[in-house]
């Protein structure tokens, strides 16, 4: 484990690669596990990130308590920072806290977002009080341009409001990163919140062709669990999600999940266009 220079926080990071479609059927329940899901980030004073393939994300973690964090390279992305080449967006999850970008101090409340683009050298993870400190987690793509640093804040999110309560899955959508809000390179990001008494996300499933996307769980109660469906329509697998884990999905898989109680998740998209719509919707009738 290597140690953050600027902040002396250690760094921890680890590579993901993503099974082929016909592969990952002869997947053991723990190696489907180890394959789809993230289960081992937002660990104190401590700088965790996950290299995944598919299209070159990376998915990572900062939980500042004693002490800042700051987000900082490896030579496995041969860049003299992190953001030389790169995009992300954060959202926190904890107590209030900050982000100190090239000197600009940007204040996150709990589910606030930020959108960094690429150019950005100096990124600290800053928590107001250790006693209840803020948790950022952040996912970032391959970026071709340099854009500005944006606040994406729920208030100024654009909602949809979906599902019912006759079907389990009554939910708000809020889009934080995207086109129509702010630019970026392939980024987009925001996060759902399901209602008392709703448990389903994503349903009626769908793909991705052009493009991957990647789920983090939060805001589900210790005695709770999501059953997080992934796979080819036909074959389908699912890993047991809980509180802050990650469940990452290939192009060619669905994605979808039904929890014990209602909960929340960020979703991030990258890859070959920025349309919130472009999906491969799946017939129920395909479902196995």
């Amino acid at each position: 484990m290597a140690v953050n220079k600027k902040t002396s926080a250690p760094i921890r990071f680890r590579n993901l690669h993503a099974p082929d479609p016909t592969g990952y059927m002869r997947l053991t329940t723990e190696e489907t596990r180890k394959t789809f899901l993230i289960d081992d980030l937002f660990q104190p004073d401590e700088l965790a990130m996950v290299y995944y393939d598919v299209d070159r994300a990376i998915v990572g973690t900062a939980v500042p308590v004693d002490a800042p964090v700051a987000l900082e390279s490896r030579k496995e992305l041969a860049s003299k920072y992190f953001t030389e080449r790169r995009e992300l967006g954060v959202i926190n999850v904890g107590g209030p806290g900050l982000i100190d970008v090239n000197g600009q101090n940007q204040k996150m409340g709990t589910k606030d977002m930020l959108y960094i683009g690429r150019g950005n050298e100096q990124v600290v993870f800053h928590s107001d009080s250790p006693k209840n400190p803020a948790a950022f987690y952040f996912v970032s793509y391959p970026a071709h341009t340099a854009y500005p640093v944006r606040p994406a804040s729920k208030a100024k999110a654009e909602p949809a409001r979906l599902g019912s309560k006759e079907t389990a899955n009554e939910r708000t959508i809020y889009k934080c990163i995207q086109p129509s809000i702010m630019p970026t390179c392939q980024l987009v990001m925001g996060f759902t919140e399901l209602a008392t008494g709703s448990v389903w996300n994503t349903m009626p499933v769908h793909t991705h062709d052009r493009r991957s996307e990647i789920y983090m769980y939060f805001d589900i109660p210790a005695e709770a669990v999501v059953f997080h469906c992934v796979g080819r329509p036909e074959e389908t697998r699912h890993v047991v999600v809980r509180n802050r884990q990650i469940a990452v999905s290939p192009s060619w898989s669905i994605h979808c999940g039904v929890g014990t109680s209602n909960y929340t998740f960020v979703w991030a998209m990258g890859g070959e266009n920025q349309e919130f719509s472009d999906m491969d919707a799946v017939p129920m009738s395909r479902l196995a």
